[in-house]
């Protein structure tokens, strides 16, 4: 088992990687005189959070948790995800908004023209300045074609992590001759996502063929008794494979975060 401190320590890494390099760049451009004291006075004085009167945004996040917050589109209006997006895109992290829509897409690039709108996932991402460096070994499985928009979610969110997955698509239990063909590449895997509805057996099999840790997702994916993927969460949640820990139903953002972060420290400490 890893070592508490080992865990600190992987995570002090992954803080320096992301949250550094906004503040060495603007205090850089301070020692050569390219910034007043005024500016950065100005910079560091929200900080910790920038209170917007309808959101308080933690730009102190990142140094706690090694990522920024992430904004949940659902529920806000397309004026106040382009107030929390345009406090939020400067300071060196990517931007990510998920569960939103076209509409308050829309509003975020004309004040963020860099905004891109994933369409699949229905979420905004605004890129990093730097992007961190690229670690393979995280793969994002589905059950079937339904539930691509909640494992694009989960994709998207750990490739910003630094964490771009492998896909492996469509190899639901109902046909598990495709499963077992991509086999091999499950097997090299460092952490799966598995993202299923209906009775979500998937993640259970998934689990019983390999030794990486599992995460499971339930989708609202199915008909008459899946109670808007209620089936799915319960039976992930009864999951008789070892190894699987389960997610909130249709939270691609969840899963892809954890694993991202799982992959981060097996690939730091072998």
């Amino acid at each position: 088992m890893m070592a508490r401190r080992d865990i600190q320590t992987a995570t002090a890494d992954l803080r320096i990687q992301m949250t550094t390099s906004d503040l060495r760049r603007r205090l850089e451009e301070l020692q050569r005189g390219d910034t007043s004291v005024e500016d950065l006075l100005a910079y560091l004085r929200d900080f910790p959070f920038e209170d917007l009167g309808f959101a308080r945004i933690d730009h102190h996040r990142p140094l706690r948790t090694g990522f920024p917050e992430v904004v949940l589109g659902r529920g806000k209006s397309p004026d106040q995800v382009a107030r929390i997006v345009r406090s939020l895109k400067d300071r060196g992290n990517p931007v990510l908004v998920t569960k939103t829509d076209e509409t308050s897409f829309e509003s975020v690039v004309k004040i963020t023209p860099n905004a891109v709108f994933n369409l699949l996932a229905k979420a905004i991402v605004v890129p990093a300045d730097a992007p961190l460096p690229s670690l393979s070994g995280l793969t994002v499985v589905t059950a079937g074609t339904a539930d691509l928009p909640v494992a694009e979610e989960a994709a998207l969110t750990a490739t910003l992590m630094g964490s771009p997955p492998e896909r492996i698509n469509d190899v639901g239990v109902a046909g598990l001759h495709r499963l077992l063909a991509s086999l091999d590449r499950l097997i090299e895997a460092r952490v799966v996502v598995v993202v299923a509805g209906m009775e979500a057996a998937l993640a259970s099999v998934v689990a019983g063929l390999i030794s990486a840790p599992v995460i499971a997702v339930p989708t609202s994916v199915g008909y008459g008794s899946s109670f808007e993927g209620l089936s799915a969460l319960l039976g992930m949640l009864n999951s008789c494979a070892p190894g699987v820990a389960t997610v909130n139903i249709d939270n691609g953002f969840g899963a892809g975060y954890l694993a991202a972060q799982i992959n981060r420290l097996v690939s730091v400490h072998g």
